[in-house]
């Protein structure tokens, strides 16, 4: 039973690839059951037909000889094929008495057509087709019109437009359901890659978060000792304890954020949470002790979620890291965490002039491609760099480009918010952020998060 049915599965495989020898099969298999049936006559009464009652005229085996040819074309010129048939089917009924079944091709040519057009089609064409047979068997045969031979005629043409119809249905149907399938798969991988794209991101302004705040602090602790060396070795030793602590500091955030890309098996990832507002502090402090002094006004810095809590810290750090690098010495940032309504604010403020009259340009990053914040003004011959929105020439891109302000923008925005960036009037620079809390983050508010005032530390 298994050969048998594998039989039958690779010969329906074989025809389905050869359409042709296919239709040439039934072709001839029709004219076999055309000429068998002509052999054939109908019994008396309520009497079986009658085989061999009766020799068909060599006129209509040449008749059914030709619509069966036809049917080997069926594929290629369905109409055509249905036009002819139907046309022999006609002489057949006018010219011979009794007639040969020669409309058994025209029933396949009718299925034919009604498999491989629409239904309005399907409708027009049997409907004619049905009729003009089955009106000339009526009108030309020997028995009466109403005889059970004539409405046959009706019942096989009429059912073959439907049973072509309803296999036409059937695999317009399964295609779409293929088609939809397909779509769904291309639509699931789009999506599996487009997460990819944003955790690959996500990741990429992490490392540069953590790379430029750290080695930003280390450069500047490393120079004071330097500098200080020969005549205060202690204010040297306690610029190398900051480098360590820097760098410790550094090696364990990218300890954390490497171990987002260990794959199932490895050993297991640091479980240190993600740095937030909670440790502020501790952020402020590393610039304290590079030179930099900074005043905090936060509010509520332990209750937001997760997101903003990590966005906020990261704005915080990229804008203090820029500061210390590029607005110049003497200079001094304030920065504040304020919850406005369904929104918490951040903002960096300094009052430096910049590093030789210039800072990053808006978008970009510093000439030594650390990350910039935003436009710095230069200094025009005789003024102030920074002396006001009119004094000097804005928004001018350095020479190299980066991805701080890119990074922090891509942050802010991935939330939902907005940041802006740029010189301060009278001199100066600030960066504002404004991120949800409640619209994006995609996590439920903690009670008591409501609006706090700032408390000044």
């Amino acid at each position: 039973m298994t050969t048998l049915s594998s039989g039958f599965a690779r010969a329906r495989r074989w025809l389905r690839g050869h359409p042709l020898a296919f239709d040439a099969a039934l072709a001839f298999g029709t004219l076999a059951a055309m000429i068998c049936g002509s052999f054939t006559a109908p019994g008396d009464g309520h009497g079986p037909p009658a085989f061999g009652a009766r020799t068909p005229e060599l006129f209509s085996v040449l008749l059914m000889t030709l619509s069966a040819a036809a049917l080997v074309l069926r594929r290629r010129r369905p109409m055509q094929v249905l036009a002819v048939t139907g046309a022999l089917s006609v002489v057949e009924y006018v010219l011979m008495e009794p007639p040969a079944p020669v409309v058994m091709g025209t029933v396949i040519a009718l299925y034919t057509v009604a498999s491989r057009t629409d239904r309005p089609t399907t409708w027009r064409v049997g409907l004619l087709t049905t009729v003009a047979v089955t009106a000339t068997a009526m009108v030309f045969g020997s028995t009466p019109w109403y005889s059970q031979e004539n409405f046959a005629v009706f019942a096989w043409t009429g059912l073959a437009g439907a049973a072509g119809d309803a296999v036409r249905s059937r695999r317009a149907f399964v295609d779409a359901i293929r088609e939809r399938a397909e779509r769904a798969e291309r639509t699931r991988e789009e999506e599996a890659r487009r997460r990819v794209a944003e955790e690959r991101l996500r990741i990429a302004r992490d490392l540069h978060d953590v790379v430029a705040h750290h080695i930003a602090l280390v450069n500047v602790q490393a120079g004071v000792a330097a500098h200080v060396m020969d005549k205060r070795p202690d204010q040297a030793k306690e610029a190398l304890a900051h480098v360590r602590d820097a760098s410790r500091s550094a090696l364990n955030e990218l300890r954390v954020t490497v171990g987002l890309l260990r794959q199932q098996g490895d050993p297991e990832a640091p479980t240190e949470p993600a740095p937030g507002l909670a440790v502020l502090g501790e952020l402020v402090d590393t610039f304290r002790n590079a030179g930099l002094p900074v005043e905090v006004a936060c509010a509520d810095r332990d209750r937001l979620p997760a997101a903003v809590d990590l966005a906020a810290y990261r704005v915080i750090q990229e804008a203090l890291t820029n500061v210390r690098k590029h607005a110049g010495a003497a200079v001094r940032a304030e920065v504040s965490v304020v919850r406005v309504g369904a929104t918490v604010e951040v903002t960096v403020l300094d009052n430096g002039r910049g590093s030789a009259g210039r800072r990053p340009g808006t978008g970009s990053v510093g000439g030594d491609g650390t990350g910039g914040i935003a436009p710095r003004a230069r200094a025009a011959p005789g003024g102030d760099a920074h002396a006001g929105a009119g004094a000097g020439v804005y928004g001018e891109e350095p020479e190299s480009g980066g991805h701080g302000l890119v990074g922090m923008r891509e942050r802010v925005t991935a939330l939902g918010g907005a940041l802006t960036a740029g010189p301060r009037y009278g001199g100066g620079f600030r960066v504002h952020a404004i991120l949800p809390v409640e619209a994006r983050t995609g996590e439920p508010e903690r009670p008591g998060t409501a609006g706090g005032t700032g408390i000044r530390r």
